[in-house]
């Protein structure tokens, strides 16, 4: 029997960047912090997504004549609009704090071990582009080829006001957006699952498939382009030659979310028909 007193400290990072021994408590334990921290952060969205898919299916109008519309109106008074879409900014990213908090127990920094840092900013900068790049062109394809085949509704991503303040709000909701799903739907969970000695494979589905569900309420198609996005995404956090780093995706998840917002907002009515976005 090993000498206790030469065991690594509880936490401790094992050889060759393997997750840290644990108990069966431990296990257990991040288990049902696993579920609550979904629970916080996604699920909520997943299960209306789900159930708003059941709703669109079940009504009278084909679902390839629907719309949905994201960053909308709150108030009709533009100053206190400003002040209710940042308030809804502010409570969006917050509970991805929740994540790298919890993530971080025994003094190991969740920043640094999900590579949410700026150690590297020109190397996650061109990777952000590219990753944007591989995603947001073949998903524009996703999108057009689901309203064709009308298993996709039709997305306005951006359904406020003209104010001076519009396209901070929408670059500010992109960031958001992409902070909270990165961090826990790559980063937390990614992290939590190794821990719990799931294999690489089982990893990806599960990141994959929670990223789609909460985006069946575009439909199908839509939901099926996340799934494509979530494999990448996840994919690439676990190649160890790219050092597990969130920051490219959170960099690309932005750049996406900001061409679809501001693009959508700014762009003449009769190219979003061409294209068919409206």
């Amino acid at each position: 029997m090993p000498d206790a007193s030469t065991a690594p400290p509880a936490g401790a990072a094992s050889p060759a960047g393997c997750p840290p021994p644990s108990t069966g408590a431990q296990r257990r334990r991040w288990t049902y912090e696993v579920w609550l921290v979904l629970g916080v952060t996604v699920l909520g969205s997943a299960t209306y997504a789900i159930l708003n898919l059941v709703d669109r299916y079940t009504i009278d109008v084909p679902l390839g004549e629907q719309t949905a519309a994201i960053n909308t109106t709150i108030n009709a008074r533009p100053w206190l609009d400003l002040l209710y879409q940042l308030r809804r900014i502010v409570f969006l990213a917050l509970p991805a704090l929740l994540a790298l908090y919890l993530l971080s127990a025994n003094g190991r920094s969740a920043m640094r071990r999900i590579g949410l840092t700026f150690a590297q900013p020109g190397r996650d900068l061109l990777h952000g582009i590219g990753l944007a790049a591989a995603v947001g062109i073949p998903g524009l394809g996703v999108y057009l080829a689901g309203r064709a085949l009308g298993i996709t509704v039709e997305v306005q991503p951006a359904a406020l006001g003209a104010f001076w303040w519009t396209v901070p709000v929408l670059v500010l909701a992109a960031l958001a957006n992409a902070f909270l799903e990165e961090t826990v739907v790559v980063g937390y969970l990614v992290e939590r699952l190794r821990d719990l000695r799931w294999g690489v494979v089982a990893i990806i589905v599960a990141s994959a498939l929670l990223r789609g569900s909460y985006h069946l309420y575009q439909g199908p198609g839509m939901a099926i382009g996340n799934v494509a996005m979530g494999v990448l995404f996840a994919w690439y956090y676990l190649v160890p030659s790219w050092g597990r780093r969130v920051l490219p995706l959170v960099i690309a998840h932005t750049l996406i979310d900001v061409v679809a917002f501001v693009g959508y907002a700014l762009a003449p009515h009769a190219w979003l028909a061409a294209l068919g976005l409206a």
